[in-house]
């Protein structure tokens, strides 16, 4: 069970990291359609779990391997947006959110 505390923070990361994905790393990324769809921290609020998802041609897991590559460096642009709300910056854990994914596999088998 997730305190309100820890879901106010989990929105919070969701938002900066959208907006720093969007104005430091968008070039990185070129070729490839990132969002930050839920995060959640652990109740000691040192562990961020990012959960995105990658819409690409290519492979996921190649940006997935890119985004654990630069991990540092998005924590340190988070660590200035949320200096004032946080005493620790969570360090970040990156996955997959395969959530649409899975609707899309069930919405075929229902319709077959």
């Amino acid at each position: 069970m997730e305190t309100t505390r820890q879901n106010k923070i989990n929105r919070l990361l969701v938002k900066d990291l959208t907006e720093i994905f969007e104005r430091e790393f968008r070039a990185t990324f070129k070729g490839y359609m990132v969002t930050f769809t839920k995060v959640k921290v652990t109740p000691d609020l040192s562990i961020a779990r990012v959960y995105v998802s990658i819409f690409t041609m290519g492979d996921k897991d190649e940006a997935l391997k890119m985004l654990k590559e630069k991990k540092n460096e998005i924590r340190f642009h988070l660590g200035t947006r949320v200096k004032n709300q946080l005493r620790i910056v969570p360090s970040l854990e990156f996955f997959i959110d395969d959530s649409l994914d899975y609707i899309e596999k069930i919405d075929q088998l229902l319709k077959s």
